[in-house]
C-alpha cells in the first residue's frame, strides 16, 4: 500500500523503541522480527509483536498518503536512534522499501508487505485495577529483578499479581530469592490473581505518563492489558500454578541486624569488583558494631568493607550472592534497612526498617567456603 508521511524525529523514535519491546530478534517467524508502521488519518501507528505480547504506540504526523509496511525493528531503532532532531519523510517505494529522508541524509530501508501482521487480540472483561502510574511503577521495580530467566519454568517468568479488595500484593521469584511488595489501599478494583510476564510489566513502566496519573489495567480472557497516554500494551497472561511463595518465608528470626541502605549498598558494590569472580559470593560477617564485607578473586585478589550496624544476637558469618543483595537494596524504601537471620544455612530476610511490612527480599545463601 502507499505510505508518506513527514514526522518529528525525537517522537517516532520514542514509539518505535518501545515497540521494538515486543519483537523478537531471533524468532523464526520473520514477521515478528518487524515493525508494523501504518500512517492514517493525520497520524501513525507502530505495532510490534512477539506472538504473546503486543506494544502499539500512536503519534500525530503528516500523512501525505495512507499505507503500512513492515520494517526490520532493530534496525529501524538503530538508524533513527542514530539521527538529529528534526523532521523525516518516509515514502513507501515500488520496489517494496521505505526511503527515510532527512536533510541530506538518505535511506532505502527493505520492508515486507504487512498484510499478515498480527493485531492486538481483545482483552478484559473480567477484572481491572486502577492505580496512580507512580505507585505501580515503584511496586514493579521493587519485585521484578527476581523474576526468572529459565523460559523452562514460564511461571516465574512474571510478577503474580493478587488483590483482595484491600492490599495489592506483587510477587517475584526465581528460586534463589523472593521478593514481595504489599500495597494497602481499598477500591482499586475486582478482585485479581493473574501471573503478568516481567517483560510486559517493563514496557508498562515506559507508558508515557506522568507518576500522578492513574493507569487503568484490565484482564480478561488469558490476557492483560492497558491503552494509555497513546499506547496499547496487550500480553497473554502466563499459565500454570505458580509456587505456593508463602512457604519458605521464614517466620521468625534469632538474629538481626540494622543499617543505612545506603552504606550497605555502596560497600556491596565495591565488594562486587573482586566478588564477580567467584560467582558473586560475598561473605557477610557480624562483628560487635560492624558487618564485615568479603570476597576473593583467584586472579584479581581480595577485598574488605565495613558498615556501621544495630546488632540483636548479630555474631553470624554467611555468604550471598552480592548482586542479589544489590538488587534487593536498590528496591527498598527509605533510608535502613533489617536483615533478619537465624543460622548461615538458612535464609534470610531483607526488609526496610521503617515498614518491614511493605516489601521484603528473602535471599537463599551461598556456601561460605
Amino acid at each position: 500500500m502507499p505510505l508518506k508521511l513527514d514526522c518529528p524525529r525525537r517522537e517516532f523514535s520514542e514509539a518505535v523503541s518501545m515497540a521494538q519491546i515486543a519483537t523478537s530478534a531471533r524468532s523464526p517467524q520473520i514477521i515478528l522480527q518487524n515493525l508494523k508502521i501504518e500512517a492514517k488519518d493525520g497520524g501513525i501507528r507502530v505495532v510490534g509483536c512477539d506472538g504473546e505480547m503486543w506494544i502499539e504506540r500512536d503519534m500525530a504526523c503528516m500523512v501525505h498518503e495512507g499505507g503500512s509496511t513492515l520494517v526490520q525493528a532493530k534496525f529501524l531503532s538503530d538508524l533513527i536512534g542514530s539521527l538529529p532532531d528534526g523532521d523525516l519523510q518516509l515514502e513507501l517505494t515500488d520496489t517494496m522499501g521505505v526511503k527515510l529522508t532527512q536533510g541530506a541524509s538518505e535511506y532505502l530501508v527493505k520492508s515486507i508487505d504487512a498484510g499478515n501482521f498480527p493485531e492486538p487480540p481483545d482483552y478484559g472483561g473480567e477484572g481491572e485495577l486502577t492505580i496512580a502510574m507512580g505507585i505501580l511503577r515503584e511496586a514493579i521495580d521493587s519485585v521484578v529483578y527476581a523474576c526468572s530467566q529459565d523460559l523452562h519454568r514460564p511461571a516465574l517468568t512474571g510478577v503474580q499479581f493478587l488483590y483482595d479488595g484491600e492490599t495489592l500484593t506483587l510477587v517475584a521469584t526465581d528460586t534463589h530469592r523472593l521478593a514481595v511488595r504489599r500495597i494497602s489501599q481499598a477500591g482499586l478494583g475486582n478482585n485479581i490473581t493473574a501471573v503478568v510476564p516481567g517483560r510486559a510489566l517493563e514496557a508498562i513502566k515506559r507508558l508515557p505518563l506522568t507518576d500522578d496519573q492513574t493507569i487503568n489495567i484490565r484482564f480478561g480472557v488469558g490476557r492483560v492489558g492497558v491503552d494509555a497516554g497513546g499506547a496499547k500494551i496487550v500480553a497473554q497472561l502466563i499459565t500454570g500454578a505458580y509456587p505456593n511463595w508463602e512457604r519458605v518465608v521464614p517466620t521468625e528470626w534469632t538474629r538481626l541486624w540494622t543499617c543505612e541502605i545506603d552504606q550497605l549498598k555502596e560497600r556491596v558494590n565495591r565488594t562486587m569488583i573482586i566478588a564477580r569472580d567467584s560467582a558473586n559470593r560475598v561473605r557477610f560477617k557480624g562483628d560487635g558494631d560492624q558487618i564485615i564485607l568479603a570476597a576473593r578473586s583467584e586472579e584479581k585478589g581480595e577485598a574488605k568493607e565495613e558498615v556501621p550496624m544495630v546488632a540483636t544476637n548479630g555474631e553470624i558469618e554467611i555468604a550471598f550472592n552480592g548482586k542479589y543483595v544489590e538488587d534487593s537494596l536498590k528496591a527498598m524504601p527509605g533510608t535502613g534497612v533489617r536483615v533478619e537471620m537465624t543460622e548461615y544455612t538458612r535464609a534470610a530476610v531483607f526488609r526496610p526498617a521503617d515498614d518491614p511490612n511493605s516489601y521484603f527480599c528473602v535471599i537463599m545463601p551461598m556456601a561460605l567456603a
